[in-house]
């Protein structure tokens, strides 16, 4: 018996102790969990897409008393301020104590979400059916977006200046748009093809209308539907040529289980990581130590390029602005900062548990998932943190307690992804990957654990309050 005692006793201190989230869970928080999650459900439902979330995210900051940013501002301890790229990605600072000459707490998320844009000539009839055809944005299993209903979110810019705003299938009573697939009947061929070749990104095509207009020609469906579209919004088939028109799902963010202990949604990738940053942010409630800024940004999906994207010299703009302020050179500041690449990791699935490595995977309910690195086959695109980094972070989560896990993006060869980390790495900030654990990520329907959205929030919490 004491004998037994004593391998307890040494297990536990020699060995990890990786629990289910809910057997640590403090229940004083359950409240707060679901209080918090309630919220995220909501902001998910009115921020589709990345314009759309930006302006979300700008309305609750200036409801948290935020102010715009600009250039040659004044600032002092305790300011908050807010920078908006383009109608895009959001970049968010709240000035600390401390000079940024001793550097920032950076937590840096992306907004933008896999889904398919319509093309620059989209509006064609074929067989007296009138569609739009698209072109998918970001890594997406093409099969999953068919017979699914979508919503269109964007704008139309019209030469003269105006940009008319566009919204089809989010309001009640709304007709949503569909892409077909083939009967089972005729799939015979279909069947035969390997799955990422049985529906082509060609064939991802919206169906807009089917009743032609009374007349002659062989254009009118599409031209009832350009109708349609002119009544509404005051445009013509030309100005979709300026137009940014992503089809989304037209899915509500719900709770998912009998034990409502997760979320189903669009767009969990990654905004999920980007509202728990965002909100650990606005919910700071004493001046941080060092100045705590929080990156928003767009184009991560497609390698965050462009001028919204993390690789643009529109963050190195902002940071080089702030430091202005102190009379402090950027570089000086960067190298002395910490970066959160705050980004969703994949989730153990035990259907498809031969693509994991089951030691090294983060499950739902164990809190957020430390990366230190993802990248392709030999580690190829991560930034890879240094051991010093996984173990400062390990310290800033433990003594907050914060619910975490370590983990990897499925087994060695079987694929790979990458973040904004490498970004944020080249320029000399000391940076790791964090995030939620999401199961069938970059499907029109993503799930993600309520213990593990509130235990990231409380992650950013301790990386925007940390002392050093």
């Amino acid at each position: 018996m004491a004998e037994d005692k004593k391998m307890k006793e040494l297990r536990e201190k020699l060995l990890s102790g990786k629990k289910n989230g809910y057997d640590k869970f403090d229940v004083k928080e359950e409240k707060s969990m679901e209080s918090y999650c309630t919220d995220y459900k909501a902001f998910l439902d009115v921020s589709k897409t990345e314009r759309e979330c930006a302006a979300e995210l700008v309305r609750l900051a200036e409801k948290a008393g935020f102010k715009p940013f600009a250039r040659g501002m004044k600032l002092k301890a305790g300011d908050k301020l807010y920078f908006r790229n383009r109608g895009k990605s959001v970049y968010l600072a709240c000035i600390g104590n401390k000079s940024l000459s001793e550097g920032t707490q950076i937590a840096a998320a992306h907004i933008d979400s896999p889904r398919l844009d319509l093309k620059p000539n989209p509006l064609y009839e074929d067989s007296e059916l009138c569609y739009f055809k698209t072109h998918y944005y970001g890594g997406i299993r093409k099969y999953q977006w068919v017979t699914v209903p979508m919503e269109l979110h964007g704008v139309v810019a019209l030469k003269n200046g105006e940009t008319i705003p566009v919204s089809i299938g989010a309001d009640e009573g709304d007709p949503k748009l569909v892409i077909t697939d083939l009967l089972p009947h005729l799939g015979t061929e279909q069947n035969k093809k390997p799955l990422g070749e049985a529906v082509l990104g060609e064939s991802l095509n919206l169906l807009l209308g089917s009743r032609p207009l009374e007349g002659e020609g062989s254009d009118r469906v599409k031209l009832a539907v350009m109708q349609l579209m002119n009544e509404k919004y005051g445009i013509v088939e030309d100005d979709l040529t300026s137009a940014e028109l992503e089809a989304v799902p037209a899915a509500m963010a719900c709770d998912i289980g009998l034990d409502r202990s997760m979320i189903g949604a669009y767009g969990h990738d990654d905004r999920v990581c980007a509202y728990a940053a965002f909100r650990a942010l606005l919910d700071l409630k004493k001046t941080p130590e060092k100045t705590a800024v929080c990156i928003l940004a767009d184009k991560e999906e497609i390698g965050s390029e462009g001028v919204t994207g993390l690789q643009s010299a529109a963050f190195d703009t902002f940071m080089e602005d702030l430091c202005e302020t102190q009379g402090v050179p950027v570089r000086v500041c960067l190298e002395k900062s910490f970066c959160l690449s705050a980004d969703v990791t994949a989730a153990f699935d035990p259907v498809f548990s031969d693509v994991f490595d089951k030691r090294n995977a983060a499950w739902l309910n164990y809190g957020v998932g430390l990366c230190k690195y993802t990248g392709a086959r030999g580690k190829s695109g991560a930034s890879d943190a240094d051991a010093e980094t996984v173990a400062y972070v390990r310290g800033l989560f433990d003594e907050a307690n914060v619910l975490w896990q370590i983990a990897e993006l499925g087994k060695v060869d079987a694929g790979g992804g990458g973040t904004v980390a490498a970004y944020m790495a080249n320029r000399n900030i000391t940076t790791l990957d964090a995030g939620v654990p999401v199961l069938s990520m970059h499907s029109p329907f993503e799930t993600v654990a309520k213990l593990d959205c509130y235990e990231t929030y409380k992650g950013m919490t301790a990386v925007f309050q940390a002392k050093n």
